[in-house]
């Protein structure tokens, strides 16, 4: 890897302190520069760093200084530590579930209910609907078609349908282009999925047996809305197709605690 700019002035920052604010350890520095690297592109997904000594060298930093840098960087998801491995520390790129796991336990903190959840899904897809329409991006349209064949293979089988269709609300997004969007996504994923697989399994869950199939042709009627251009249409179709939807699931559940759910 072509490592980053060398060096790291350990008094940059002094002048901070004197304003009542905690200048940053050099370990953070290090951290800093590396994670610069990593957003920028010039480390990608995979890439092994220098080993210890190289590093060190390259800084002007001691072992355990390189080591903060890199436990700072590893509880951001951004390197993997193999100990005992002489490959060194590898780069990884975080997905959504990097913000999920922290997201839910401050809905939980917060008392956060099921109703809040899914009123937050409902506020997120139908734009991304909209925006994906509008993207004119013939691959994103086929991706989203190609997303709802595995809810078609098991419209039958009702917990795959509930992975398969989560998956579905998420691509959505995904493939709306926009980023924030799909962050957003991503942290209510996890814990919609969990409730509805949680609702088959004890044989709770609400409605007809056709609702199922009822929701297939839903996705399908919103990949035909997409793939025409109509982004007004698509939002609106999603939001209604939510609206009912969320009607079945939340049934005497608004309250239902978010704890309740991630225990």
């Amino acid at each position: 890897m072509a490592l980053p700019e060398s060096g790291v002035r350990r008094g940059a920052t002094a002048g901070a302190a004197s304003d009542g604010v905690r200048p940053p350890k050099t370990g953070e520095l290090v951290a800093r520069r590396l994670r610069r690297r990593i957003v920028e592109g010039s480390l990608t997904d995979g890439d092994y760093l220098p080993n210890e000594a190289a590093l060190m060298e390259h800084f002007g930093v001691s072992r355990p200084t390189l080591r903060e840098a890199f436990r700072v960087l590893e509880s951001e998801g951004l390197i993997e530590l193999r100990r005992g491995s002489r490959t060194g520390a590898r780069v990884t790129v975080p997905g959504p579930e990097v913000v999920a796991r922290p997201a839910g336990l401050l809905l939980q903190l917060g008392g956060a209910t099921l109703g809040d959840v899914y009123l937050a899904r409902s506020a997120i897809e139908p734009p991304a609907a909209r925006l994906l329409a509008l993207s004119g991006d013939e691959e994103r349209y086929a991706a989203l078609e190609e997303e709802i064949e595995p809810a078609r293979a098991s419209v039958t089988d009702h917990e795959r349908f509930a992975v398969d269709s989560a998956q579905f609300h998420l691509r959505l997004v995904e493939l709306s282009g926009s980023r924030t969007l799909a962050l957003m996504a991503g942290m209510v994923h996890e814990i919609i999925l969990r409730q509805t697989q949680a609702s088959v399994r004890a044989g709770e869950a609400t409605g007809e047996p056709g609702d199922y199939a009822r929701a297939l042709r839903a996705y399908e009627k919103l990949a035909k809305l997409v793939r025409a251009g109509d982004g007004p249409a698509a939002e609106r179709f999603w939001h209604k197709h939510l609206q009912i939807a969320d009607q079945m699931v939340l049934r005497d559940r608004e309250a239902t605690s978010v704890i309740d759910i991630l225990d």
